[in-house]
């Protein structure tokens, strides 16, 4: 019975009628970038009949498996290839000259398209020097805090210029409000168990994670420094921080759990819709710096395309990729979609970046995020990438441990342990990283 049914089930899936796009593939992980790209992609296909372009959403873990497998044992691929920074950087783990995607550093450079993009948006895409694809975006991040609580309480946000300052500014809000002897309310969101968090910020305080050849370097004295810092905000005498995870995280946030978000500009997209209740109650400004005159934003996500350098059709998809990506249509419906800002510093003057937003009090939020831009820190593009900040993230977690068994919350302090851990993760990742002949090849020559 079991095999007559297996038998009839594959009888029927293979009669049933499927529908096969016709055209050159494209294929992408992202539905809303899906979207945004359907009207542009039906009229190229309207003008060039001979050259159609065929668009297909995958699931993002089925199209790494795909990816590779083409690059890698040449099954059937795509020509035309959009994913996000946890995914493109896999093909960067062999030699130059068997990563799959085209080189497109001489083409950006004769048609002077790489000065028409943020440059610090290519980073996260250049592999030992050469350029893989064009950046969908720039996702610089921004603090947004609770506008009705701060200015309830008469603080002046222009008087934060620095982490230290807005600590200090901020201090009277870390209330208990319910006379339990805890406080119900924090200054911002933050935790060790985040590793996101910690390396936007490690990045904004110009962490470095990686040499030019993929080599980690992230045991250093300028990591240390910011994890031990990150430390004295999570717990200790002075803790400022709090957690918001799970399905319960809005509900904290529209409670006033934490006065403070780092927000890049794809969250404030998803804040309108998951959150909306919020809207009104709190306001942008750029990050505060690690130090007088530093950095005021960071960077996460990130998502690029790119053309299968075996395709047949590079000189339609190179057109493609650029008829896409520059197109105002596309960057307006993606930024009133998702707030995602374009890459084109052409595109930046479009005056919908400046009509005022009533999720943030009336803001432009486009404008604020566009200012910042330019500012976003390079990223490292290592195929390894992933496993250094699973092991910062680690030290993180560990340094807080030792804080509070040896009941130390100095920095100075927190530095020494900090760089002895950061060490030991370093050293573990060398192990696994010289156990790939091309990269620790690579690595030796002159």
């Amino acid at each position: 019975m079991i095999l007559g049914l297996a038998l009839a089930s594959t009888a029927l899936v293979v009669l049933l009628p499927t529908k096969k796009a016709e055209g050159i593939p494209f294929w992408l992980t992202a539905y809303r970038h899906y979207e945004a790209y359907l009207p542009k992609i039906a009229a190229w296909n309207a003008r060039h009949p001979d050259k159609q372009v065929a668009a297909s959403l995958l699931h993002t873990r089925a199209f790494e498996r795909r990816m590779l497998s083409g690059f890698l044992s040449e099954t059937p691929l795509a020509d035309l290839l959009e994913s996000d920074v946890s995914v493109i950087p896999r093909a960067f783990l062999g030699p130059p000259e068997q990563i799959g995607f085209l080189d497109l550093t001489e083409r950006l450079h004769a048609e002077g398209i790489y000065e028409q993009f943020n440059e610090p948006s290519f980073s996260f895409f250049t592999s030992r020097g050469r350029i893989y694809g064009l950046p969908h975006d720039v996702h610089p991040a921004l603090l947004c805090y609770r506008a009705d609580i701060v200015e309830a309480a008469g603080i002046d946000v222009s008087q934060i210029e620095t982490w230290e300052d807005y600590f200090r500014v901020m201090q009277p809000l870390i209330q208990d409000l319910d006379g339990d002897g805890r406080p119900d309310r924090y200054l911002l969101e933050f935790s060790e168990y985040h590793t996101s968090e910690i390396i936007m910020l490690l990045l904004q305080n110009d962490g470095v994670l990686f040499d030019e050849n993929d080599w980690p370097i992230f045991a250093n004295e300028r990591n240390a420094f910011t994890l031990a810092t990150l430390t004295t905000w999570v717990t200790g005498p002075r803790r400022v921080t709090a957690n918001t995870s799970g399905l319960g995280a809005h509900r904290q946030r529209l409670a006033g759990l934490v006065v403070g978000v780092i927000m890049p500009d794809w969250m404030l997209g998803y804040w309108k819709v998951e959150n909306p209740q919020i809207g009104g109650k709190i306001k942008l400004m750029p990050l505060p710096a690690w130090e007088p005159g530093g950095r005021r934003t960071t960077v996460r996500g990130g998502t690029m395309i790119g053309i299968n350098k075996k395709s047949p059709h590079i000189e339609t998809c190179w057109e493609v990729m650029k008829y896409l990506y520059t197109s105002i249509e596309v960057a307006e419906q993606t930024y009133r979609d998702s707030s995602i800002i374009s890459p084109v510093k052409a595109l930046w003057d479009a005056p919908f970046y400046d009509e005022p937003d009533p999720f943030v009090c009336g803001q432009p939020s486009g404008r604020l995020y566009i200012e910042q831009a330019p500012h976003v820190p390079h990223r490292p593009s290592s195929p390894y990438n992933p496993v250094a900040e699973d092991y910062i993230g680690s030290v993180a977690m560990a340094l807080r441990d030792y804080a509070d068994e040896h009941r130390i919350y100095d920095v100075p302090r927190l530095q020494t342990e900090a760089l002895r851990l950061l060490n030991e993760a370093q050293d573990g990742l060398r192990k696994l990283i010289s156990r790939n002949v091309f990269l620790t090849e690579q690595r030796q020559q002159p």
